[in-house]
């Protein structure tokens, strides 16, 4: 007799949950060392960002094993394919997150996480350099293979032990950020407005700037000099802009997409922070726990709403129904 199996269709995007949640326990933990912040919270969101990672890898894995024909339309996805980044880029944050309980452990995922980052990076940027793309599917997602994934294996890299490869990949990130971000300008000036449901991917825009201060930090032992106060400067004036267009980004409503702001948030707040903890005495100083606050309410907001959408069954992923029988060919497509 047939068995049905229903199994949740996660798309690649929804790894954006572990970036802002892993983004905001590192914030609590750096407030923990300046400001005596309760360390319980930041290990309790650390966990939760693993917890999180764990069920969307075995979902994302099953989509491969059950559901392989509709994860391939997601890899030939104008859009959706660059969130595939964000599989390798969650995994090394819950790597870094790890670190103070397994060094092992820790270095294995990041590994893993990394390898994995740059081998998508390198397939999907020859792909992109190769053109005959749509001007209208250019978006802020273009970031998340080169400039997230570097930057990130920049952060959790050094914080591993390895500086010089941290910087490395600091450059490659910090690069590819210019290159494509003149890129995605040019589109966003000249080309045809956002479709609405597009528009929360203008969230990733926060992020290099912010994720770039953070790995610059990070891959250095300098005292805070020039360009990581421009980069966090400029992290800012992109926060003021996102607030600038919040209404015409929340045309739709809001959907899990907003997690995009979350990243670029945490990592905003947390970049001031770690130069405080460096001794820095300037303008951060003063900034630093306003943005830490304002990490707190975006990530905040956007956590109760997908809650409450999964409370109302409104969060769509998506479904397969699978009879027994039909695994073994659904798995051989």
């Amino acid at each position: 007799m047939a068995a049905s199996l229903k199994l949740p269709l996660v798309p690649a995007s929804f790894f954006g949950v572990v970036l802002g949640l892993s983004g905001l326990a590192n914030a609590w933990r750096v407030g923990a060392r300046i400001w005596h912040l309760p360390v319980l919270i930041g290990e309790f969101l650390t966990f939760i960002a693993l917890a999180v990672w764990l069920v969307l890898i075995v979902l994302y894995a099953l989509k491969w094993m059950v559901a392989r024909e509709e994860a391939f339309k997601e890899v030939a996805h104008p859009v959706q394919c660059c969130f595939i980044g964000l599989v390798g880029v969650a995994t090394m944050l819950v790597a870094g997150g790890l670190l103070p309980y397994s060094r092992i452990g820790a270095e294995t995922i990041f590994l893993i996480g990394a390898v994995y980052t740059l081998a998508f990076s390198v397939w999907r940027t020859g792909g992109l350099w190769q053109g005959e793309r749509d001007i209208a599917t250019t978006t802020a997602v273009l970031y998340l293979p080169n400039v997230a994934g570097s930057f990130v294996t920049a952060i959790v890299g050094a914080a591993l032990g390895f500086p010089q490869w941290a910087q490395l990949f600091f450059g490659a990130g910090f690069f590819a950020w210019l290159a494509i971000e003149s890129a995605l300008l040019h589109r966003l000036l000249t080309g045809p407005a956002l479709a609405a449901p597009l528009r929360p991917t203008l969230g990733i825009q926060l992020a290099p700037p912010a994720v770039g201060a953070l790995a610059y930090i990070s891959a250095t032992q300098s005292p805070p000099d020039m360009l990581v106060h421009a980069m966090i400067g400029y992290g800012l004036l992109q926060a003021l802009i996102m607030l600038r267009l919040l209404p015409w980004i929340m045309k739709e409503g809001f959907s899990p997409a907003y997690w995009a702001f979350t990243f670029g948030a945490t990592a905003l707040a947390t970049a001031p922070m770690r130069l405080v903890e460096r001794g820095d005495v300037g303008p951060v100083t003063q900034l630093a726990p306003i943005l830490f606050v304002a990490a707190n309410i975006v990530v905040g907001l956007v956590a109760l709403a997908t809650i409450w959408l999964i409370a109302n069954r409104k969060l769509v992923i998506g479904w397969v129904e699978l009879a027994d029988r039909d695994v073994g060919a659904v798995g051989q497509r």
